[in-house]
């Protein structure tokens, strides 16, 4: 746990600073940003399902591609200023 106390005649924006390089020092804000963005790893079970089901959604998209019934032009227009 950081603490700052505020010294006599001290500004607010100077005890602001030296708060967070006490913050910077510690290495609060790292371990919390490796908790926050923590993703726990995925079976091999899981993981080789997820690749059949691109594999199988790619070949479905392709064969609607050469049937015609898929528009080929591209998804998303650019915006005009």
């Amino acid at each position: 746990m950081v603490e700052v106390k505020k010294k006599e005649g001290e500004s607010f924006e100077a005890l602001l600073r030296r708060f967070n390089r006490k913050i910077q020092q510690s290495g609060v804000l790292i371990r919390a940003r490796k908790i926050r963005f923590f993703e726990p790893g995925r079976s091999k079970n899981l993981l080789r399902e997820a690749a059949l089901r691109r594999l199988s959604n790619r070949e479905k998209r392709e064969e609607l591609k050469k049937l015609g019934k898929l528009p080929t032009g591209p998804k998303y227009y650019k915006k005009r200023n």
